[in-house]
């Protein structure tokens, strides 16, 4: 290493080092099981919150195997879907009793859409789909638009408010772009679907617990997202719906299954569907799983959404930073926008090569992922994620990138 780049390495390294001292979230990441790997790929499967383990196997054991069946009442396992929606509905700005917790990320996505439909008037038969969205919302949407008579129609976030019009029936956006880590404009857009007589419906895939969402302050009526990025809930755990409490009564699932029935046991041949959130629900939960999510949420406690979102806007800054210092120019582009009102928490870079790369990266202990054919991603989750972890990514990627 030269002393111009040794100099550089430590100059960062006790910037990152001051940072870590000064930072009031870095005791969160005690609670965690971590390694000595840089794990940045929170953005796709959260790290394992420490205590879970034996809450799961409390579960099993306790729960499962010496009250069995009795636990759907005496371990609170029916009640579940709403006492976790409850749980999550503070991270993303939603008072109680509008979330519920259930079904994969797909299937509620195909609830709200089909919704938002029955919900709007029968002369609007549009149904605008962010057309950079994560595969399976589009699939998804195209899908419950053939099903419902209406037209589908992908457009960029930024063409929506042009594409608008009397016959918008519903408008699924994403709140951070997968790919590249752009945050829209929810309170705007939403506004936007809102002055067209449209349902605005967002995926909080990529937002929720990394940044404040504001569901009821901005007005949204329908919203999904997955627990198992920046939530930690484990691979595949259930997903959640919102339902603004306006839109409750009507709220008509094209789902409904037995455990959304008023009466679920009444075992009646007629469906009539419940009050509330419990409308989003469809058949008998995914009790191991769902309980390892509620574990999961203990690491939230005493923490708020706002401190998380400066934390992610200052890891990545310095990244971006870093990853400008250690880098030959023009080797790794940004394609994260730079200025902050449209970031979310993940940083992209555009790199010739990027498969091998992220390989090389992974193989010497920094974990991030890919997009192909040449996007590299990496995701910073703050309540584990430090400032010492974002020097070392960048520097071993200005090692690899160098090399290659």
């Amino acid at each position: 290493m030269s002393e111009t780049s040794a100099t550089r390495s430590e100059d960062l390294a006790a910037r990152a080092a001051a940072l870590d001292a000064a930072d009031p979230l870095a005791d969160r990441r005690k609670l965690f099981t971590l390694d000595d790997t840089v794990y940045l790929d929170g953005n796709s499967l959260g790290a394992l919150p420490a205590h879970v383990p034996a809450r799961v196997q409390e579960v099993l054991t306790r729960e499962w195997g010496e009250l069995r069946i009795r636990s759907w009442d005496e371990s609170g396992w029916w009640t579940a879907p709403e006492r976790i929606g409850d749980r999550i509905a503070p991270l993303v700005g939603a008072a109680a009793g509008q979330i519920v917790v259930g079904d994969s990320t797909s299937v509620n996505v195909f609830k709200a859409v089909v919704a938002a439909s029955r919900l709007a008037s029968r002369e609007r038969d549009e149904i605008l789909v962010d057309a950079t969205t994560f595969p399976t919302d589009g699939y998804i949407t195209e899908s419950a638009a053939r099903m419902t008579g209406h037209s589908l129609v992908p457009v960029t976030p930024a063409e929506v408010p042009g594409a608008l019009g009397p016959r918008t029936a519903a408008v699924l956006l994403n709140h951070v772009d997968y790919r590249t880590g752009r945050l829209h404009d929810l309170p705007g857009l939403t506004a936007a679907v809102h002055a067209a007589g449209g349902i605005a419906i967002w995926d909080l895939c990529h937002s929720a617990g990394a940044l404040p969402v504001g569901l009821d302050e901005h007005g949204v009526d329908l919203a999904v997202g997955c627990t198992y990025k920046y939530l930690n809930g484990g691979p595949g755990s259930p997903a959640y719906i919102y339902v603004a409490e306006r839109h409750q009564a009507a709220f008509d699932s094209p789902l409904p299954g037995w455990t959304s029935h008023a009466d679920p046991f009444g075992m009646t041949p007629g469906y009539a569907p419940a009050d509330g959130a419990v409308r989003g629900r469809v058949g008998t939960p995914d009790i191991l799983s769902m309980l390892a999510l509620e574990a999961s949420l203990d690491v939230w406690d005493g923490v708020s959404i706002e401190a998380v979102r400066a934390k992610s806007l200052a890891l990545t800054d310095f990244f971006l930073e870093c990853v400008a210092r250690y880098l030959p120019e023009g080797r790794a582009v940004p394609v994260t926008p730079v200025g902050h009102a449209e970031r979310g928490s993940q940083v992209a870079l555009r790199c010739e090569d990027a498969e091998p790369v992220m390989s090389e990266l992974i193989a010497r202990g920094v974990v991030g992922d890919l997009r192909r054919p040449d996007v590299l991603r990496f995701g910073f989750t703050p309540l584990y994620v430090g400032f010492a972890d974002v020097e070392r990514a960048a520097r071993v990627l200005g090692e690899v990138v160098a090399r290659r």
